[in-house]
């Protein structure tokens, strides 16, 4: 009998993460690559039933026209990375699943976002709820011609501007009667059509997405698993490691300074001071619950055209420690933007339909170790946030979530 297929819906499908993991995806299920980089192939969850790569159909909606196999491309001839080899080899794929991504949804979008959209047939929605409703029947339309038994919708889209909740989203009854009225940011007008659906929904930016009570609530009612939110990738990655280790040793942390540099397009809309606002603050709220202290600290990100999707993070890390004496730790982390999110894209978009199928729902806190800025989730500690990930995926029962 043959497995059974699934869909991973991108919204912002076209960008560097949604091109990258489409091409990991089908690189992995043409026997092309190893999945170096992917979490759930470690070894200690080889027993874990999760979805293989040659299970999944790709779709998703983008504001701009483009292709998976263009995405790839464009990064392999900017940014230097994958081969020629393995984009020829993927495209046949790439092509086909190309053909599911449906033009998007807007509804009064950011300034910076709107400049982007160059599709002559991207649907402006008048409202929240007739958003929700045409990306609902995308969603449904995808499932149904693929057969699809499961479906999961990732967000790679552009990091938001933040958003104030007003008291309409505070409750889902509230929120129920409000859409008509209310505008809702783009993640969350997303969150709540594949929520809705009965559709996992991960958010791998630090836009609201599922964040908001009634949103959360949502989740609940409808008995849906979702994740999120901003993937820890880099800097934050290396805080979450390195805070605990100068906790546990009693050294205290007087400083530190993060300064990021990244030059693709994700790089361009945080150039936006609203934008980058949203990105800021995930970076930089981990290190007092970590140390159990706010110490002086300073997170920079600049845009820097000639990198492209190549991030740099210089950090400082200025500490004292024995008789007061005074000293400092210094790293430099330089990854490809896409090829570290891509893997943790898959990662999490397996899991969450593995959540599913065991019947559970609401937030997903033991997915904590994928995040900047986990949802619902006090565990900042790398090696903690881990050990929850094992402990969660040894057990074969479903664990309850709120």
């Amino acid at each position: 009998m043959s497995e059974p297929r699934v869909g991973l819906w991108f919204v912002g499908a076209f960008g560097g993460v949604g091109g990258t993991t489409a091409l990991g995806l089908a690189a992995l299920a043409g026997g092309h690559a190893c999945p170096t980089g992917v979490v759930t192939a470690l070894p200690q969850f080889a027993h874990v039933p999760l979805d293989a790569p040659a299970a999944f159909v790709v779709g998703g909606h983008d504001i701009r026209q483009s292709s998976f196999a263009r995405s790839a491309a464009e990064l392999h001839a900017r940014s230097n990375v994958f081969s020629a080899p393995l984009l020829s080899a993927c495209k046949p794929q790439l092509d086909e699943w190309s053909a599911n991504v449906r033009p998007g949804v807007v509804f009064r979008p950011s300034p910076v976002i709107a400049a982007m959209a160059d599709r002559p047939d991207l649907r402006t929605a008048e409202t929240s709820r007739a958003a929700i409703e045409q990306i609902q029947a995308d969603l449904r339309g995808f499932r149904d011609r693929h057969g699809l038994a499961q479906v999961v919708v990732v967000n790679v889209a552009s990091t938001e501007p933040p958003y104030e909740p007003g008291p309409e989203v505070q409750s889902l009854e509230k929120l129920t009667k409000a859409l008509d009225r209310v505008a809702l940011p783009t993640s969350t007008l997303y969150a709540y059509a594949a929520i809705d659906a009965g559709f996992p929904y991960a958010n791998i930016t630090p836009s609201a997405g599922a964040t908001l009570p009634a949103l959360m609530e949502l989740a609940a009612a409808r008995k849906v698993p979702h994740a999120g939110q901003d993937l820890k990738t880099g800097e934050t990655l290396l805080k979450s490691v390195l805070a605990p280790l100068f906790a546990k040793r009693n050294l205290r942390v007087l400083s530190w300074v993060g300064h990021n540099i990244l030059g693709n397009r994700d790089g361009q809309v945080l150039a936006d001071p609203q934008n980058k606002a949203s990105k800021v603050k995930s970076k930089d709220a981990l290190l007092g619950e970590l140390l159990g202290y706010k110490p002086q600290s300073h997170v920079s990100i600049e845009y820097i055209e000639s990198l492209d999707d190549w991030k740099t993070a210089w950090d400082h890390i200025h500490f004292e420690g024995f008789l007061g004496t005074k000293m400092t730790l210094q790293f430099t982390w330089q990854g490809c933007d896409s090829v570290l999110a891509a893997p943790l894209v898959i990662d999490v978009a397996r899991l969450l339909l593995l959540a599913q199928r065991r019947g559970e729902s609401g937030v997903m806190r033991d997915l904590a170790a994928f995040f900047k800025s986990p949802i619902d989730a006090a565990e900042h500690d790398f090696a903690k946030q881990f050990d929850m990930l094992e402990t969660y995926l040894a057990s074969s029962s479903p664990r309850p979530h709120g």
